[in-house]
Order: C-alpha cells, then structure tokens, then sequence
C-alpha cells in the first residue's frame, strides 16, 4: 500500500512519525475490531449476547483486546470485561474457517489471563488465590457452512471427546438476531461479499456495500461517520488476501513444478539403469537437458 503523501516538504520528524503510526493503525484494523472499539457498538454486542443484564453501561465495559498476540497482520479478535466476566470474541470467515480457532481461543484467553494478573498486580507464585474473571469464548462465523453446531470444543474436535487437562468451549454465533449489532455486522460482511463478487476486490465494490447497507439500515450509523475508514481498512484487507493467494498458488505451482521434475529424474533412472537407450534419447524421452542425463549416468555408475 502506498504511503500517504505529505501535505508539505517541510513535515517534522515527529509528524512522520504519527502519519506512520495512524497507518499502521489503519493497516492492523479490520472493520470487526473499528467497530467495536467504540463503547456505545461494544455495549449493544454484549447486550446481544446477555439481554437479561439490563443495567450495563458504557462505563461497565472495559476492553482488553490483544494486540496482535499471534500475529502480525489484520487481526479480528476482541476481548473485554463486564463485572466479573471475561469475552473473547473471534470472527471467522468462510474463507478462513478452522477448528484452530479453538486453540488460537485458547492462547488468546491464556495470555489475556496473564497479562490481567499483572494489570491487578497478583501474584501466582503467593499462597493467596488469585481472583479472575469467568472466560466466555464466542465465534461470529460470517460465512456458509452446512453444518451449525451451536458450541465446539477442544476435547471433541482434537481429542475425540475423551477427558484432558485442558478444554475450552467456544459458543458459535452465526447470523444474531435480526436487527441487533451481530446481525447488522454478519449483514454487511455478506453485502461486501456479494458486492466483490461483483466488481472484484476494488473500491467500487467497498463503495457499493456501504451504500446499499446505509439503505437498508444495517450499521448505517458507523458507515455514515466512518466512511473514508472503512473503505481504507476494506482495501488494505483486500491487498492482504490478494498477497496471500498469490502467495498459496505460487507455493503450489512450485511444489508440482518440482514434483514433476523429480518423476521425469527417476524415469530417467530406470532407463538409464535398463541400458538399453543411449544418453541423448534418454534425454529426448525423459524430457530432460542432456547435461542432467550425463550427470545421472555419472551417479549411477558402480564405483
């Protein structure tokens, strides 16, 4: 992604700085974690998920997001206190889908354990137990899935359901309730999907999604007064994935160009082995470089 261009010649030290930390910032969002970040959404996904605890405030919330606790790019993971209880929310997307997410879960909820323990300055190696909050671990799956268990677990997924030391179970959401945050967020995920569809990973399609959101009421709100945001998190997650597929489809098309020399080396082996053929049509069959084929016959002749 290309640098913002500086407003004049004569920006200060300082100034580069800031402009560098507002687009690392920007590069590390996803519109999961932008819109949550804000207490008024934050307080309306909880709300979502426990509607009898009626007498919450925007005060009672507190975030505790890890900052890239596993990883070094777009991360869509969010962690927060109400009293005594801990959420860890993780959104996953169809193209992205794994059981892993337990234990990226897991790690997530390890270290966010550890890092309140020091943020309350208690100490474990104490006789005194220590107080924590109670863990409750969700996946806002956004994709399409035949199959919608409403919880998975550590044990069943990895260790066939047998008793272990360690087990966590993850609580899957997958569309809200129509017309609370959740749904709102898994509404424009899907616009965004079908809008990319539509004209690719361009900002058109970003343009498009918000539009058709704000019409139809789904965070109308945020996309009015978050727009250029948005469409600057949507793009840079779109540059991700692009370097990433490419990534994958270089890494396979090496791994079969490879594959496929090394069966055209062993078939020139076995003939080379028969004895019958001489180098140059071993070479012609196999369709190897003579120089290759010399180079084997070297090797494979008794010492």
């Amino acid at each position: 992604m290309k640098r913002l261009e500086k407003n004049s010649a004569d920006v200060s030290d300082n100034g580069k700085k800031d402009q560098e930390g507002i687009m690392k910032r920007t590069i590390k969002d996803s519109v999961f974690t932008d819109l949550f970040q804000d207490k008024k959404y934050l307080l309306q996904l909880y709300k979502a998920l426990h509607p009898e605890d009626t007498d919450v405030t925007e005060d009672d919330l507190n975030d505790i997001t890890i900052k890239n606790v596993l990883t070094d790019n777009i991360y869509n993971d969010l962690g927060f206190t109400v009293g005594g209880k801990l959420m860890i929310l993780v959104e996953a997307q169809s193209s992205v889908w794994t059981v892993n997410i337990i234990v990226r879960a897991l790690m997530y909820l390890v270290q966010t354990w550890h890092d309140y323990f020091e943020r309350t300055k208690q100490n474990l190696y104490k006789s005194k137990k220590v107080q924590m909050p109670i863990p409750e671990v969700y996946v806002i799956f956004t994709g399409e899935r035949k199959t919608r268990p409403s919880e998975i677990s550590l044990s069943q997924e990895f260790f066939g359901g047998k008793e272990c030391a360690v087990d966590v179970k993850v609580k899957m959401i997958y569309d809200g309730k129509e017309g609370d945050i959740i749904n709102q967020y898994v509404m424009f995920t899907k616009v965004c999907n079908e809008q990319m569809k539509k004209y690719g990973r361009t900002r058109k399609a970003v343009m498009e999604a918000i539009r058709i959101c704000k019409d139809r009421n789904v965070l109308s709100e945020y996309l009015s007064s978050k727009e250029s945001e948005v469409v600057s998190i949507m793009m840079v997650l779109y540059d991700e994935e692009e370097i990433m597929r490419s990534y994958v489809e270089s890494e396979v098309y090496e791994a079969t160009q490879k594959a496929q020399y090394n069966e055209k080396i062993e078939t020139a082996k076995r003939m080379l082995n028969d004895g019958v053929l001489p180098l140059d049509k071993v070479a012609e069959f196999s369709n190897l470089p003579l120089e290759v084929i010399e180079r084997l016959a070297n090797e494979l002749q008794p010492v």
